[in-house]
């Protein structure tokens, strides 16, 4: 109640329906005392986790680029 956050958006970023947005993570680094970018980079590094997981076959058939040597 003291961020302002209803708590059903709480409730949606805990179960994974609903991201940190930038209104709500500058909320919580105002209550919890550390910065925004420390929230959206949890959600960043959340959603990357679910891609990789989501996507694992279709990104293991990229190979890397090399360079030929010539």
């Amino acid at each position: 109640m003291d961020t302002g956050l209803p708590q059903t958006r709480i409730s949606e970023i805990i179960k994974g329906k609903r991201r940190v947005t930038a209104d709500t993570a500058l909320r919580l680094s105002l209550y919890f005392g550390n910065t925004p970018k420390f929230w959206l980079g949890l959600q960043d590094d959340f959603d990357l986790e679910e891609g990789q997981i989501a996507k694992a076959t279709e990104l293991g058939n990229i190979k890397p680029y090399s360079v030929s040597a010539t």
